[in-house]
């Protein structure tokens, strides 16, 4: 099969499931980041034995994410350096800033005050403890900020021009290149669902005591922290994904028209669900809204876009062979992230709704049900959309976008290293799923520990001691 000797095809499938796995963990340990934070406050005002168990017991579900994905990201950085070397060469001089400052200032603030957290709650007061749950997070939300700097310059290049040589981007103004056009609107827009992501996690599990009749006061808690947070992030993710959208409709033109379809120009219209015809170049669908994607990108309902052909006739986007893109998958990603977002917008007005009125959902098996799978929806939402911004900028790995500088961009193709083979890449393939499978495995035992322990004190070391860590692990086998 011609696929199993494509090196660069191969590249991608392994970068994909590589930063797919990875994102399982980092949605969850930013999103409980927070939830982590919030139940610190609450233990911080009442000083009772119940919050601060409850606190405890996010400190260790927060403590075995962070930890596997910190582990799982470490393989994406050195696959710059293999697979992908000869992107690592045109980016270096773009890439070296932010993922340094990731490293010195995110990670260590954000590994630092979780040392408090961990081992320091009988030797700091009160006081700094909380604000180190806060620090948590925030280092949790900079380190995200960094890598979206990083992803956001491939998106939107800015700040650089092309080496007299061709041979790679030189960057002439660190503050353009690291807030180019996408930053800001791809951040705050990831953000936002990663706060969903946790706020949902959350309600899964105060819905899985709710169920067992266990912990009643402590699932009402959680699940009452959840249902704000995750109706606030899911009010908020609407400006985010509106901007997010405005963004790409000016700076990525072949992207948006490969997410609405579009082959030809036209004021696209606005689909629900369809299927693209790629051989015919249509979209079959049994309903649409004439401009309606149109009027959510300018508030007209006539603005006209170019489609992937007449784009392909520009010198820009010459490179681009409209036959070999991938136009159904990015069109299915991102419709399936839309819908997703309608289910998670339910969702959380129902836990609001019958969460924070009386307590209703104590009685509402089925709401307790739909709660307990409710992470699946950002998840499945945070992974499509990932697929939309990555594969909607293909053949490019670098994109040359609107008003991006002239020659700073750089086909997929010609990214990939030139000394590694198509079986390497098999073989590492394998390798790193059976690994994958076995880290998986191994986080959602400690993880389930935990859980079927609960928010309990009694017996528990005195939290912050080494012997707390030692027993929630423990626990958690």
């Amino acid at each position: 099969m011609d696929m199993l000797s494509d090196v660069a095809l191969l590249s991608r499938i392994q970068f994909a499931l590589t930063v797919a796995y990875h994102f399982i963990f980092v949605p969850l340990s930013i999103g409980l980041g927070l939830i982590l934070a919030i139940f610190a406050t609450k233990y911080h005002r009442s000083r009772s034995e119940a919050d601060g168990n409850a606190m405890r017991f996010w400190v260790r579900i927060f403590t075995a994410t962070f930890a596997i994905g910190v582990a799982t990201g470490i393989t994406m950085e050195f696959s710059f350096g293999t697979n992908w070397a000869d992107y690592s060469r045109f980016v270096g001089d773009i890439f070296g800033a932010p993922l340094a400052a990731e490293a010195l200032f995110a990670f260590f603030l954000e590994s630092v005050f979780l040392g408090v957290l961990l081992f320091g709650r009988n030797k700091v007061s009160s006081l700094f403890y909380t604000v180190s749950a806060w620090l948590v997070w925030a280092g949790s939300c900079l380190s995200a900020l960094w890598i979206l700097i990083a992803n956001s310059w491939m998106q939107t290049p800015a700040g650089a021009e092309l080496a007299a040589d061709g041979s790679k981007a030189v960057i002439t103004d660190f503050l353009a290149a690291a807030f180019n056009p996408s930053t800001l609107p791809r951040y705050t827009h990831v953000v936002v669902a990663l706060l969903i992501m946790g706020a949902f996690a959350s309600l899964a599990v105060g819905a899985w005591y709710l169920l067992r009749g266990k912990h009643a006061d402590f699932a009402m808690k959680t699940i009452r922290v959840g249902a704000v947070v995750g109706i606030v992030a899911s009010c908020a993710l609407i400006v985010t994904a509106h901007s997010s959208a405005v963004e790409v409709s000016q700076e990525q033109p072949t992207k948006l028209a490969m997410m609405e379809g579009m082959y030809d120009d036209e004021v696209p219209p606005l689909y629900a669900f369809g299927w693209v015809d790629e051989e015919n170049q249509q979209v079959v669908t049994p309903f649409s809204i004439p401009g309606g994607t149109s009027f959510l990108a300018t508030g007209t309902w006539d603005a006209q876009y170019q489609g992937l052909n007449s784009l392909a006739q520009t010198e820009k986007y010459g490179d681009m062979d409209v036959a070999d893109l991938p136009v159904n998958l990015v069109f299915q990603s991102y419709h399936l992230m839309v819908a997703m977002y309608g289910l998670i917008m339910i969702t959380a007005i129902l836990a609001v709704v019958f969460s924070l009125r009386g307590g209703r959902i104590r009685s509402m098996r089925w709401l307790q049900k739909l709660l307990l799978v409710s992470p699946l929806f950002p998840f499945i939402a945070i992974q499509v959309g990932w697929i939309t911004a990555e594969v909607g900028r293909q053949p490019w790995v670098v994109y040359p976008s609107t008003s991006g500088p002239d020659g700073v961009s750089l086909l997929t193709n010609n990214a990939i290293s030139q000394s590694v083979s198509a079986p390497e890449l098999l073989m590492t393939l394998a390798l790193f799923a059976a690994v994958y499978v076995f880290l998986f495995v191994g986080w959602a035992r400690v993880i389930s520990g935990f859980i079927k322990r609960g928010p309990v004190g009694g017996a528990v070391p005195a939290a912050g001691s080494a012997d707390d860590a030692t027993a929630a692990v423990k626990e958690g086998e």
